[in-house]
This record gives structure tokens, C-alpha cells and sequence, in this order.
């Protein structure tokens, strides 16, 4: 319909896409002490989803939020007391402005939350054991114009996952450390 109107569309496909029921921008599992699924959060992570952009000035925020917008057709949440979602500036969601209406946090969840894991011990204490910050929002995809390729826009919606870094130092190394730090605890008394 909006190609019709002549507002550029495009389709957009997003793998290991969060669904975050309650908004809090992370995927919350919850498990006992001996490791069972406690089924307390009604989060989850889809395979794929599919959403639609399109083109837009975006006067009511200011041009920083130019360009492509995200509008879901299949909303599963009720935004604002009905089913909608958008229309959420990509710009938006890669800054992580999620204080913006037009649920700006839903899609950033959907393409950048963390999933964790909380070990519940009663129903006053939790503690996160595990926090997975890259699964969410893998080869975020639309189609090439004029042929069947796809093209990654996962830079649209969000910078580069941060790399590990690794430091191996030896043994004595380590040793070496702790005894500085036994100096200064010392110096500190």
C-alpha cells in the first residue's frame, strides 16, 4: 500500500529475533537451583520475524530520525491500547533511544536484547548467573532491488558486536599480581 503511495517500502527479516513482553529490554529465563525452567517470564526468541520499512521525514522528532522507519503489519502486543507498532526510526533504535514513542523499545529488544539467566532461590532473591549480549538480531536482511540477493542491514540497527579479547599471561605473572595486591591491602591497614 505505501508503494502505492509512493513512499519507499521494503521488507526486513530479522533471525534470532527477541520478543519482549514486558519491556525491560532483555529475554529473562528463570531457573531453580537444580536447573528447571521455571516458566516465570513470558519472553522468548523467534527464529525469524518479518516487519516492513518505509521511508519517512520524521518532523515530530527532529531529522536525526530521517529515513527508514519500522512498521510492523503483525504486531503481537498491544501498543497504546491497540495492535500497532510504528512507525520506530532504524536511527532510533542503533543510538538506543528507546525513551521514543512509536515502540522504539520493542524493536530495539527485538534486533539488540540481552538474554539472561536468573537462578531464583525464593521469591525475594535472584541472581543473574549467564548474560548472552550477542544471540538477539542476527542478519537483519531485505531483498536487492532487481534481483533475488540479500542484503545485510544489520548496520542499520545496531553497531558491531564487541569482540572478546583474551589475555594470557603466565603463571608467574599472576603470582607477581597478587602480591601487589597484598601490598597495597597492606599499605591500606
Amino acid at each position: 500500500v505505501l508503494r502505492c503511495l509512493g513512499i519507499p517500502t521494503r521488507v526486513i527479516t530479522n533471525f534470532n529475533s527477541a520478543h519482549d513482553k514486558n519491556l525491560n529490554l532483555s529475554i529473562d529465563k528463570y531457573i531453580d537451583v537444580s536447573g528447571n525452567n521455571l516458566h516465570l517470564s513470558e519472553d522468548s526468541v523467534w527464529n525469524f520475524h518479518v516487519w516492513n520499512e518505509c521511508w519517512f521525514i520524521r518532523r515530530d522528532l527532529g531529522s536525526f530520525y530521517d529515513g527508514w522507519q519500522v512498521l510492523d503489519a503483525t504486531p503481537q502486543e498491544k501498543s497504546k491500547g491497540i495492535y500497532q507498532c510504528g512507525p520506530a526510526s532504524t536511527r532510533a533504535i542503533k543510538e538506543g533511544d528507546v525513551d521514543l514513542d512509536y515502540d522504539s523499545p520493542f524493536v530495539f529488544a527485538a534486533v539488540n536484547a540481552d538474554c539472561v539467566t536468573w537462578i531464583r532461590y525464593s521469591k525475594k532473591r535472584k541472581e543473574r548467573i549467564y548474560s548472552d549480549t550477542r544471540k538477539i538480531g542476527k542478519f537483519i536482511s531485505t531483498k536487492a532491488v532487481g534481483t533475488n540477493s540479500r542484503v545485510d542491514v544489520t548496520a542499520n540497527y545496531k553497531y558491531p558486536e564487541v569482540k572478546e579479547i583474551s589475555f594470557k599471561i603466565s603463571y608467574s605473572q599472576y603470582k607477581n599480581s597478587l602480591m601487589d595486591d597484598r601490598k597495597i591491602l597492606v599499605t591500606a591497614v
